[in-house]
């Protein structure tokens, strides 16, 4: 059975620049070499919403082991410092959209 991560956040406005490297140069890489699959990254343009929604989708045995990892924790961790109003939340894998 296959698991979806998703993030939600805010990003910091004095942060844009340092982010957009970091998730370049860092968190995206980490991620895929971690088993996660990117399924999509959205940015909302209007509304009293999160700005960016990241989804990744990974076997569930493999997202289980992608939380309890050290380098994931370390990225995300590094994450929250560029952000506000983060979560994370796993649910099942269902194709298309999910919010």
């Amino acid at each position: 059975m296959r698991s979806t991560m998703l993030l939600t956040y805010n990003i910091q406005p004095q942060a844009q620049e340092a982010y957009m490297q970091f998730m370049i140069n860092v968190f995206m890489p980490m991620a895929q070499s971690l088993g996660l699959d990117n399924a999509g990254v959205w940015h909302t343009a209007y509304g009293d919403y999160p700005a960016r929604l990241l989804v990744f989708v990974a076997e569930e045995s493999v997202m289980q082991n992608v939380l309890k990892d050290e380098r994931w924790q370390n990225i995300e961790a590094r994450l929250k410092e560029y952000t506000t109003d983060y979560t994370r939340r796993i649910v099942p894998y269902v194709p298309g959209f999910q919010f």
